[in-house]
């Protein structure tokens, strides 16, 4: 029972034979495949041109120049100068600065306007740009997210990367420790120091959670010092320096850590992994036309692969999402019975 439960109730399994729906963009031709989830739900998807077939150029110089009308507070229309997208600081690294620039480039050229990449200092900060309408689109974690959602219902997450090695578009948590530590099962982080990502993080802070939690571990009682790194990669760096004794990270960035000779095994040991969790959505403003909405989708789904994986995984692609898969993230919330907003 207690496995169900972190499993998201029952919810979070169903990722493991499917999504609600994925689109993928393979040999020039669009396929879509529909799978409910709820057995009353279902979902009308708008056929996108079949078109596999773009090239990146500097965001500034547009292929064609489009017109999107915003929403206003008063329901006015204003013309969308620049699609501004905040990005959660999950990996820091000039090679993801790069793969952003080039990510907007490419957005700029296909939507026809500019586009700029903020990413935030912590991750509730990308919520309160997004929330607030100072940014009309966000890169989040499912928590994040969430967390978005419960702030201001209007907000909706549109696209998920589908993970590259599984073809789905879920991914896991895991924890990893020093293998001199002594440390062979969850029950043995007892008397050892943690560090987590972020607060908001999901696999690097409320799956792991819920998990010891299930198990009756409590981090501020049984752990020696917690610690937030505020990055997935920043976390690999404080147990590679020693500054702690076991860390949780989303799983791509451990198999990562491990290919670059960071986290060798001879060194360093994975004790845990979770059942597979809802994938990062991509998240937009309530004030975006249906027009740019569409064509946001469509762009990221005929994407060439070397340009969408801004986040650190790897990516094979997009698939679309919606609110009622991230129910899971909702649950575990509730379980640890951690804010609303």
């Amino acid at each position: 029972m207690a496995t169900d439960l972190f499993c998201a109730l029952d919810n979070l399994k169903r990722y493991k034979i499917g999504q609600i729906t994925q689109l993928w963009c393979l040999s020039k031709l669009l396929f879509i495949t529909k799978v409910a989830t709820y057995s009353t739900l279902f979902i009308t998807i708008v056929l996108l041109n079949a078109a596999c077939q773009s090239q990146p150029q500097n965001s500034q110089t547009k292929s064609a120049t489009s017109s999107y009308q915003v929403k206003t507070t008063n329901n006015r229309g204003q013309k969308l100068e620049r699609l501004n997208i905040a990005m959660i600081p999950s990996q820091d690294s000039p090679e993801q600065t790069r793969k952003r620039q080039k990510l907007a480039d490419y957005l700029g050229t296909t939507l026809g306007i500019p586009v700029n990449f903020q990413v935030t200092k912590d991750y509730d900060q990308s919520v309160d740009l997004l929330v607030k309408g100072k940014v009309e689109m966000a890169f989040l974690s499912g928590f994040t997210y969430v967390k978005a959602r419960q702030r201001n219902p209007q907000v909706e997450p549109i696209l998920a990367p589908i993970e590259k090695g599984t073809d789905q578009p879920w991914y896991k948590s895991v924890i990893v420790v020093n293998a001199t530590s002594k440390i062979n099962t969850i029950k043995d982080l007892k008397g050892h120091n943690f560090s987590f990502v972020n607060p908001s993080s999901t696999s690097g802070y409320l799956v792991p959670s819920a998990y010891l939690k299930t198990i009756g571990i409590n981090p501020k009682q049984d752990f020696t010092a917690i610690q937030f790194a505020g990055s997935h990669n920043k976390n690999v760096n404080a147990l590679k320096s020693g500054k702690v004794k076991a860390i949780t990270i989303n799983q791509p960035t451990y198999l990562n850590a491990v290919k670059e000779g960071k986290l060798p095994a001879n060194k360093y040991k994975l004790i845990w992994e979770s059942d597979p969790i809802p994938n990062a959505p991509i998240v937009i403003s309530s004030q975006l036309p249906s027009k740019l909405k569409t064509s946001l989708q469509k762009a990221f789904i005929d994407a060439p692969k070397n340009l969408i994986a801004v986040s650190g995984a790897k990516s094979d692609g997009y698939t679309l999402v919606q609110d009622e898969d991230y129910e899971p993230i909702r649950k575990l919330q509730k379980f640890l019975g951690l804010a609303t907003d």
